[in-house]
C-alpha cells in the first residue's frame, strides 16, 4: 500500500480549514497532519511536521501566504506548496510561481480541482489551469523581453521538448505519450535538466521557459 500524502492546511478561516479537513479525510490516500491560521505558523509547522503538500491561502494576517511560500521553499525539505485562494490568477499567478509554489487552485472550484491538484503537486508536477499559460505569457511580455537562451544551450533537443511540455502544464504521463517515452524516462530527462540548469523546484522550469521565450502565444 502506497504511503499517504501528508497535508498541512494553512488558512486564517477556521471554518474553511475544518471543511477542507473533512473533505480530504474522505480520501484513502490523504492524511491531514496539521493546520495553521497564519503564515508564520504555516512555516513553523512545515518545519516540524514535514508535510508532503502545504495547501496555502494567500490573504492571511501577519505574514501572508506569498512570504510563507517563499520561506517554505527555502527550507528545501521536500514540502510542495499548493496555493488555494480567492485571488485572481491575473494578479497573483506569476508572484506565486516566483515564490516557489507548485500549483494554483481557485477556491471557487476547489470542490472540483483540489483533490487532483494535491495529487499532482505531491507527485512533483506543477498544477495550473489551462488559462494559466496565457496569463503567464502576457505578464512576461509586459515585464521584459525574452532573454537569450544562455543556460538552455546545455540541453539536448529532447530535453528542450520535455521542458516546453512541462511548462505547458503536461504531466509526465502525458509528455510520455506525446514523445513516445515512458513516464519514468520523462522524469529522468526532467531531473537531468534541473541538474544542468541548477534548479531545485519544477515550477522554476516554467519560469525559465517563459524567460527564454520557449513558450509562445497560441
Amino acid at each position: 500500500m502506497s504511503p499517504k500524502i501528508r497535508i498541512l492546511l494553512a488558512d486564517d478561516h477556521a471554518v474553511l480549514r475544518s471543511g477542507l479537513d473533512a473533505l480530504l479525510g474522505l480520501e484513502d490516500d490523504f492524511q491531514v497532519v496539521g493546520q495553521a491560521g497564519g503564515g508564520e505558523e504555516a512555516v513553523e509547522k512545515t518545519r516540524l511536521l514535514r508535510p508532503d503538500v502545504v495547501v496555502m491561502d494567500l490573504a492571511m494576517p501577519g505574514m501572508d501566504g506569498l512570504e510563507a511560500t517563499r520561506q517554505i521553499a527555502a527550507l528545501e525539505i521536500g514540502a510542495w506548496v499548493l496555493v488555494l485562494t480567492s485571488q485572481t490568477e491575473d494578479e497573483f499567478l506569476l508572484p506565486v510561481l516566483e515564490a516557489g509554489a507548485s500549483g494554483f487552485v481557485r477556491k471557487t472550484s476547489a470542490d472540483v480541482d483540489l483533490l487532483t491538484a494535491i495529487r499532482t503537486v505531491a507527485g512533483g508536477e506543477v498544477f495550473l489551469y489551462p488559462s494559466a499559460t496565457r496569463v503567464l505569457l502576457r505578464k512576461y511580455q509586459q515585464a521584459r523581453e525574452p532573454q537569450a537562451e544562455g543556460p538552455l544551450d546545455k540541453l539536448s533537443e529532447r530535453e528542450r521538448e520535455v521542458l516546453t511540455l512541462t511548462a505547458e502544464g503536461y504531466s509526465s504521463a502525458e509528455i510520455g505519450k506525446k514523445l513516445f517515452l515512458s513516464p519514468k524516462t520523462v522524469d529522468t530527462y526532467r531531473a537531468r535538466m534541473m541538474q544542468k540548469l541548477g534548479l531545485t523546484h519544477r515550477a522554476e522550469l516554467v519560469k525559465l521557459a517563459l524567460e527564454t521565450g520557449m513558450l509562445k502565444p497560441a
